[in-house]
C-alpha cells in the first residue's frame, strides 16, 4: 500500500510529464503551422503564376502536325 507522500509524488511525476508532452505537441502543431502557411503561399503562387500564363487547356490546344 502506498502512502499518501509516495502517491502525492506519482502525481507529480505523472504532471511533469503530462506537461512536457503538451509543450512538445505544441511546438509540433507550431512547426506544422509554418509549414502549411508556407505551402499555402506556394500554391497561391502557382495558381497566380497559372492564371497569368496563356497556356490554353488540352482541349483546347490544336494537336501537332504530325497526327
Amino acid at each position: 500500500m502506498k502512502t499518501v507522500e509516495e502517491k502525492l509524488i506519482d502525481i507529480e511525476i505523472t504532471l511533469t510529464e503530462q506537461e512536457k508532452i503538451i509543450t512538445d505537441l505544441n511546438d509540433e502543431c507550431i512547426r506544422m503551422n509554418k509549414i502549411i502557411d508556407d505551402l499555402v503561399k506556394q500554391i497561391k503562387m502557382l495558381t497566380d503564376h497559372l492564371k497569368e500564363s496563356n497556356v490554353k487547356p488540352l482541349s483546347e490546344e490544336t494537336p501537332p502536325p504530325h497526327y
